[in-house]
């Protein structure tokens, strides 16, 4: 691997005159560095430097490493020294970029307490944007800053400043939580969604409407008009809301500009240029997805169908065995759970790229996706839930299984991912929240291209769910997970919100009493310092005061007697 050294820089023209200081590893598809007479010794007695023996590993991850005897953690100076007194900072910033490049997000905090240079240099790097997004995608205020919606601090933000605090912020889910119920619907629900970005949840099930509801405060902002039959499927996001029936149509609401909450559902008169209906489904809709230029949608039909959002008619229709359950789209690609099989299909080509056969004993009823796409969880009849890993090579793209969970004793309905949340909701009235951080490999280029554990070594050490929600007693149906909350939907009838964000205050009055600490340890430590460096006057003031001692005289109990004590 080559990289251009630029000629502005001093200690690059050093680097390239000494060809032996550092000699990149030939091993193929290695990450290491390996570095001669990397580290020089300054002996203050002989003023001399001396050059330690042996070689140096700069690896990705465990940063630099001695192999030489005389390399030892005293003889290593605060910043990590180059021969002939240069620091590791005088690379050129492509190679240290370069070097970034292969560290995760740990890693790369680490690197940056090192040095105030290391700081900038990690702080500003491109892979904080990367880490973000391969995880939670676009902030919303990137994504439609024309909308208005979002935070506006961000722009004031650099990237690894947005990624700690949402890092800080996925964590919750092990806090305390407040529970609020909505009330509106008259029967079952079958569908929840939640819209994030506008703040909005939209709701419905066997009473054929569709309602939509305030996030923050949970009051019902409007609903639609009955349309005719049961709603199984509901998605949604700035510009469309879509809603499938059981009747095989899948009716559309186009976002109106200037309405403070995006959609008129309840409009005096049909209008085609804000509701469309498609038809060409022969089943009950069961499942919809939208991404920016199609619409997905599965039926009892056995058909996935893809269709324009511009033209609003069908481009593509793929032909399942069975029924179809659920379905989550991915760039070029849709994955589909049909009867107990797990497909995944090229949505440019049409042709099947993967199938899971009898992944569920039973049907296959739930389906999630990690945001790269790289992981597929399912959930179904038998109560488990799977998650596997789409491994791509030179030769064919196949689904390794990777972990199997058992939290539930009835029916996996519903499944909902946020990194590195998995949601499943069951026929049991249990919610189990499952922690999949561990199961995911971060590295630069995607999170979890692949299992931390061998992909083909049988059994795989799986953590039992983190935490199991109660309340209800009946089914549930759908659950959905967002904005730290957890909204789910059930045959009670009522929608319930677990909300997280007082866990999230707590935490962070936590982490500021923490830093106050931390800031005042850092004061006394300097005021010691302070102290130590006047040591010498200290130590005359104390000969003195032991030449000036008084000698003291003791009463005696017998009178004017005494005893002399220095």
């Amino acid at each position: 691997m080559a990289f251009d050294f630029p000629q502005s820089t001093k200690g690059s023209h050093n680097l390239v005159e000494n060809p032996a200081i550092v000699e990149f590893n030939p091993k193929p598809n290695s990450k290491e560095i390996s570095v001669t007479n990397f580290v020089r010794n300054i002996n203050p007695q002989s003023e001399k430097g001396e050059i330690f023996k042996g070689k140096s590993k700069l690896n990705s991850k465990k940063g630099i490493k001695g192999s030489g005897s005389g390399l030892n953690q005293s003889s290593v100076p605060g910043d990590v020294v180059i021969g002939n007194g240069r620091s590791i900072t005088d690379l050129p910033p492509v190679l240290i970029s370069e070097i970034f490049n292969c560290l995760d997000p740990k890693d790369l905090g680490i690197v940056s307490c090192v040095s105030s240079i290391l700081l900038s240099l990690a702080s500003e790097h491109h892979a904080w944007k990367e880490f973000y997004c391969e995880r939670w995608g676009l902030p919303a205020a990137f994504v439609a800053p024309e909308s208005g919606i979002g935070d506006a601090g961000l722009d004031e933000k650099s990237w690894k400043e947005i990624f700690v605090e949402r890092e800080f912020r996925s964590k919750i889910f092990m806090g305390r939580y407040s529970m609020d119920v909505l009330r509106g619907h008259t029967e079952a629900v079958r569908t929840v969604f939640l819209l994030a970005s506008a703040k909005l949840i939209f709701t419905s099930g066997y009473d054929t409407v569709v309602r939509m509801w305030n996030m923050e405060d949970g009051l019902s902002i409007a609903s639609s008009k009955p349309l005719g039959c049961t709603i199984r499927a509901v998605a949604a996001d700035t510009r469309l809301l879509v809603a499938g029936g059981t009747d095989g149509f899948i009716h559309c609401w186009r976002a109106v500009e200037g309405m403070p909450h995006l959609f008129e559902l309840r409009s005096s008169q049909h209008n085609q240029n804000t509701e469309v209906r498609l038809w060409g489904h022969d089943g009950p809709v069961t499942s919809l997805a939208l991404d920016l230029t199609r619409i997905y949608s599965g039926s009892w039909d056995t058909t996935v169908r893809v269709w324009d959002r511009h033209s609003m008619k069908c481009t593509m229709v793929l032909r399942h065995s069975d029924w179809v359950w659920g379905l989550v789209p991915h760039d070029t690609t849709v994955a589909s759970v049909s009867g107990s099989d797990v497909y995944v299909w090229d949505t440019n080509s049409g042709n099947l790229v993967i199938i899971v056969p009898y992944a569920h004993v039973g049907n296959a009823y739930a389906l999630a996706r990690s945001r790269t796409g790289d992981f597929i969880f399912t959930g179904g009849e038998d109560g488990s839930i799977h998650m596997y890993e789409i491994v791509h090579d030179s030769y064919a793209t196949e689904a390794s299984h990777v972990a199997t969970w058992d939290p539930h004793s009835g029916p996996v309905y519903s499944l909902a991912f946020e990194f590195p949340w998995l949601v499943s909701a069951s026929s049991d009235g249990k919610l189990a929240l499952i922690d999949v951080r561990q199961l995911l490999r971060t590295s630069k280029r995607a999170l979890g291209k692949r299992a931390t554990k061998a992909k083909h070594s049988g059994e795989v050490n799986v953590e039992p769910p983190q935490r199991m929600l109660h309340g209800f007693q009946n089914n549930l149906y759908s659950v959905d997970i967002g904005a730290e909350r957890i909204i789910c939907g059930g045959e009670e009838g009522v929608v319930r919100i677990w909300n997280f964000t007082e866990a999230l205050e707590i935490e962070r009055r936590v982490r500021a009493l923490r830093g106050m600490r931390l800031e005042q340890r850092m004061r006394r430590r300097k005021l010691q310092t302070e102290l130590s460096s006047k040591g010498g006057r200290s130590d005359q003031c104390s000969v003195a005061a032991k030449k000036n001692s008084v000698a003291c005289v003791w009463p005696s109990k017998r009178g004017m007697s005494g005893k002399t004590k220095a």
